[in-house]
């Protein structure tokens, strides 16, 4: 089972205020891909203290240490998931900004044949689909 991100941080040595444990515990319930301004909300709901400010600051250093990705759609917002995530990739709907998780093994060998193909070993990649629904035809 992954680490929580206070698990991470106390083993990294990071302090641990109430400020970024509320934060961490955003993060870990978020179901979605939220930016800062989502993050603030959510987190001010839990803590009505807490500063937009704050939650830029915590999501910076949470990123610098490795706990979190940041993630750009083209939308202009950069979003967050937790780093230590299984591996997948991303469908963007442009039409309503909705980002959909999905795993293809079949893309992920065509990954590796490409990259052994070319002469490499694949040490990671990123995949973003983006998209607009097909009209249904009924």
């Amino acid at each position: 089972m992954p680490k929580t991100i206070i698990e991470q941080c106390e083993e990294k040595g990071l302090r641990v205020t109430e400020q970024r444990r509320t934060v961490a515990s955003v993060l870990e319930a978020a179901d979605d891909h939220p930016d800062v301004e989502e993050l603030y909300r959510r987190a001010s709901k839990l803590d009505p203290k807490i500063s937009l400010a704050t939650v830029y600051r915590t999501v910076k250093l949470f990123e610098d240490w490795g706990l979190l990705e940041k993630l750009e759609f083209g939308d202009g917002r950069a979003r967050y998931e937790s780093a230590d995530r299984d591996h997948h990739d991303h469908l963007i709907d442009l039409n309503s900004g909705e980002v959909i998780e999905f795993i293809d093994e079949e893309i992920e060998a065509l990954q590796e044949k490409i990259a052994r193909k070319l002469g490499y070993e694949l040490r990671g990649h990123r995949l973003e689909l983006y998209g607009v629904p097909r009209a249904r035809k009924d």
